[in-house]
């Protein structure tokens, strides 16, 4: 989860009492010094079962608040009709319903959200991996709704058969994809950040170079915000009973995204289930890693790879982040407590905000 606001330099000692309002995934903070909401055009709506937020600070030629309003509309609009797995004549949604075997015409930003979210899923060693709808629906998280019971284990092995991204094969040139057998695709991991980093390109087009783009807590920033200063974005404590602060981090021109496993989950007979799965295996995950945010110049890479790095747990998530040069904040609960601990990268974003 990550919360917008705008702190006072000396943020840790005015962590607590600070008035939430959480729009959403995003929350906007009412903190001494905040920003003058007037001096910014704030956007708002729904798209893609979430929300989503748009924050401009404006110069003297920029479009006006309702231009602006309808555009980013018509962004997410076209991204939602592509990958919208809650829509039968989606993109999507066509694909998933197609014969095997034969080759299904797809769009050029199909092909490079796709693509870019196998060479993740090759980079993860599997760990991240778009074909794994079957398994959403078989565990109660997606659009076939929640679960009674926990599946048995013959059935999810024998879900595993339709799982995994080698049966699919790209083609660049038409572009186009096949199946080789009934996999279904479920880019529910990595559209929201494609969906900022869409509407970011529709705002860099029109000349706009101060905003900050919001779409299910997936963030791209651009320019300083309206006090002159970078973004400063609030890491949320992944405690569910809770609302409350774990680091700060002032940003621009990068987009962030969160992933973690303490919001969405259900509980039978005491065993907690994570809305986080392990295309691998095919259950949900059970380890101490319950917060990853991802730094990256692309919201949808940042996207990508914080569900990537919830499922292969702390130590691989760890190894394999340093070794693609990613900058990452991870959070483990160990007991009653939070441990917080990050790449190399990702410090450099940390020294230029409360610390």
């Amino acid at each position: 989860m990550i919360s917008v606001v705008d702190y006072p330099s000396d943020l840790k000692s005015h962590s607590k009492g600070w008035l939430f309002t959480f729009l959403g995934a995003l929350c906007l903070c009412a903190l001494p010094g905040c920003v003058e909401r007037d001096l910014s055009i704030q956007l708002a709506g729904e798209t893609m079962g979430t929300t989503w937020h748009v924050t401009v600070v404006p110069d003297t030629n920029s479009p006006n608040a309702a231009l602006l309003q309808q555009g980013v509309e018509t962004v997410l609009e076209e991204v939602n009709q592509s990958m919208s797995t809650y829509r039968v004549d989606s993109e999507i949604s066509r694909f998933n319903s197609s014969e095997t075997d034969e080759w299904f015409p797809i769009t050029s930003e199909f092909y490079y959200v796709l693509s870019t979210a196998m060479a993740i899923g090759w980079q993860s060693d599997g760990a991240y991996d778009v074909t794994v709808g079957p398994l959403v629906d078989l565990w109660g998280f997606g659009p076939v709704g929640p679960v009674a019971a926990p599946p048995a284990d013959d059935t999810v092995t024998d879900v595993l058969e339709r799982v995994g991204q080698d049966h699919l094969r790209l083609d660049g040139d038409g572009p186009r994809l096949l199946k080789r057998v009934p996999v279904e695709l479920d880019f529910s991991s990595i559209a929201k950040g494609y969906a900022v980093d869409r509407v970011a390109q529709w705002l860099d087009a029109r000349g706009l170079d101060r905003y900050l783009v919001e779409v299910g807590g997936e963030l791209r920033l651009a320019g300083l915000s309206g006090r002159g200063d970078p973004w400063h974005i609030a890491i949320e404590r992944p405690d569910s009973s809770t609302r409350a602060v774990e680091e700060a981090v002032s940003l621009t021109d990068v987009g962030l995204a969160t992933s973690g496993d303490y919001r969405n989950f259900f509980v039978i007979d005491g065993q907690r289930f994570s809305h986080s799965i392990d295309p691998r295996r095919g259950y949900p995950v059970a380890h101490d890693l319950v917060s990853v945010t991802v730094i990256h110049p692309s919201a949808m890479i940042a996207d990508a790879w914080a569900t990537a790095l919830v499922v292969l747990g702390y130590e691989d998530a760890m190894m394999v982040a340093q070794e693609q040069g990613l900058a990452v904040y991870f959070i483990r609960r160990q007991g009653e407590a939070f441990v917080a601990s990050h790449t190399p990268a990702f410090g450099r974003y940390l020294d230029s905000a409360s610390h």
